[in-house]
């Protein structure tokens, strides 16, 4: 395990994609969950599940990664009673951005800046509900933390040294919701229609699109734009291999280092 990185400066990337999807090669919460549930609560963004797959970092144990990666969905606030009442019967507008807890995403940041430890929620959704079991994401150089509305909280957004938005056309964030709903969330045709119609397309008008202007990069076609991604890709591996250099020379930030800690070897070049 590498020593705490308190003194380390942490590049953190918001990757804003207006659809989320089940990536079934992460083992970040394999010991957490029930293994009959274990991927109906892991959430990526295809481009993010993407970019840590060019990286190497999927398969580096956690405490090992100098990539890491977090999802807005782990936290959504915990339902009252009457909310989770709504939420079963399709009525809870989960696409708002008063979902999240906002403040937990505030301070968790806040920590991952400083190089510290944090527990990330982990959400049941299914249930409608946080789980008691966390997952610790450990210290790392570049972390990659993506969601649905990212950028609408100015106070979070102002965190981001990055800030990506992912587009797609409408016709396949339909399409694939209805796909993940059915197949990942035990939901029917008719309600995730009901939904996507009464909340989802809305809000996606209302809080996400609007925010596309606080992007960076703004990367279209999603997954299958593999010019883009490699881009972000050398850029992370720059950022990663910079800081190598300097912990190999002895210094970083201001501070002496006592041993480097080399780029892992998968991490090289996209080809």
């Amino acid at each position: 395990m590498r020593s705490p990185v308190s003194h380390r400066a942490v590049a953190l990337l918001g990757i804003l994609s207006a659809f989320l999807w089940v990536n079934d090669k992460t083992k970040d919460f394999e010991n957490v969950l029930p293994t009959n549930k274990r991927f109906n609560y892991i959430i990526l963004s295809s481009v993010c599940g993407r970019i840590m797959e060019l990286l190497g970092q999927d398969e580096v144990e956690q405490h090992s990664r100098q990539v890491a990666m977090l999802s807005q969905d782990s936290f959504y606030r915990v339902l009252t009673p009457e909310q989770k009442a709504k939420a079963q019967r399709g009525q809870y507008n989960f696409d708002h951005p008063d979902a999240f807890d906002n403040e937990l995403i505030y301070t968790t940041l806040q920590d991952i800046v400083a190089g510290k430890p944090v527990q990330i929620p982990t959400y049941d959704f299914v249930m409608h509900s946080r789980l008691p079991e966390s997952v610790t994401l450990y210290p790392a150089d570049v972390v990659l933390f993506e969601g649905i509305l990212l950028f609408y909280v100015q106070q979070i957004r102002d965190m981001f040294q990055m800030k990506l938005f992912v587009d797609t056309d409408a016709d396949t964030r339909l399409s694939r919701r209805v796909l993940r709903d059915m197949t990942q969330r035990g939901r029917d045709l008719e309600q995730v229609l009901s939904q996507y119609t009464t909340f989802v397309k809305p809000a996606f008008e209302e809080f996400c699109l609007p925010t596309k202007k606080y992007a960076d990069v703004i990367i279209p076609r999603g997954v299958e734009n593999m010019v883009a991604i490699n881009l972000i890709v050398q850029h992370i591996q720059d950022i990663v291999t910079g800081r190598n250099t300097k912990r190999q020379n002895g210094y970083i930030n201001g501070y002496n280092t006592a041993k480097a800690y080399p780029l892992a070897e998968a991490c090289g070049r996209p080809h």
